[in-house]
C-alpha cells in the first residue's frame, strides 16, 4: 500500500512540474494602424524602408519553472513584410505615393529597435507580463533630416500562463500601438514634404 501511495505521489509531483515548465513560443503578430491620418502629401512618391534593428528575434521568456527554455520569439522574415505593407499604407494615408526607385526622392525608414516581452522571474506560474515595442523613424526629405523615436507598453495580467494566441495579440497590439504613434508625429509628414 505505501508503495502505491509513494508511485502515486511521485506521479502527481511529476505533473505538477511538468505544468509549470512552458514550452517557447514563435508569435506571428499583425501589426495595424489603429488610427486615422491627416493627408498632407498630393501623391508625391516616397521611399520606404522598414528594417529590423533588434540584436536578435527573442522577445524575452515566458517565465515559470525553467524561463530560459519558454523563449518568445517574433522572426524578422515574418513581421518585416507586415511592417513594410503597413507603413506603406500610412504613408498613402499621408498623400504620398510608396515607390521602391524613384529618384531623389524623399526617405522614410521605419526601424524596429526593440520588442520585448518580461514576465517575472521569481515562482512557478506566470502571473504577468510586460510588454513593450519601440519604432525608429528617419526622414530625410530635400536637405531636411528628422529622427523620432516612438515607444508602446502594456502590462497585462493572467490568470493562467498565456497561449500563443493571446500572446500574438498581446505583442500585435503593442506593435500596432507603436507604428500608430509614429506615423501620427505631423514631423515626419512635413519633412517628406521637402
Amino acid at each position: 500500500m505505501l508503495h502505491r501511495a509513494l508511485i502515486a505521489l511521485l506521479a502527481a509531483a511529476s505533473l505538477t512540474l511538468a505544468g509549470c515548465a512552458l514550452s517557447p513560443q514563435q508569435l506571428t503578430p499583425q501589426p495595424k494602424l489603429t488610427s486615422s491620418l491627416t493627408a498632407v502629401g498630393q501623391g508625391q512618391p516616397v521611399v520606404v524602408r522598414v528594417v529590423d534593428g533588434r540584436p536578435s528575434p527573442v522577445l524575452g521568456t515566458r517565465g515559470g519553472l525553467y524561463p530560459e527554455t519558454s523563449s518568445i520569439s517574433v522572426s524578422p522574415e515574418y513581421v518585416l513584410p507586415r511592417l513594410q505593407a503597413e507603413a506603406e499604407a500610412a504613408v498613402r494615408l499621408l498623400g504620398f505615393t510608396p515607390s521602391a526607385n524613384a529618384y531623389n526622392a524623399p526617405q522614410l525608414t521605419i526601424t524596429l529597435a526593440e520588442l520585448k516581452y518580461q514576465s517575472p522571474k521569481e515562482g512557478m506560474y506566470v502571473t504577468e507580463a510586460d510588454i513593450s515595442a519601440s519604432i525608429r523613424a528617419d526622414v530625410q526629405g530635400g536637405s531636411r533630416r528628422y529622427t523620432g523615436r516612438y515607444g508602446a507598453s502594456l502590462n497585462q495580467r493572467f490568470g493562467t500562463a498565456p497561449n500563443q494566441q493571446t500572446n500574438t495579440k498581446l505583442v500585435g497590439d503593442v506593435l500596432s500601438d507603436a507604428l500608430t504613434r509614429a506615423f501620427k508625429d505631423p514631423t515626419i509628414g512635413q519633412v517628406l514634404l521637402q
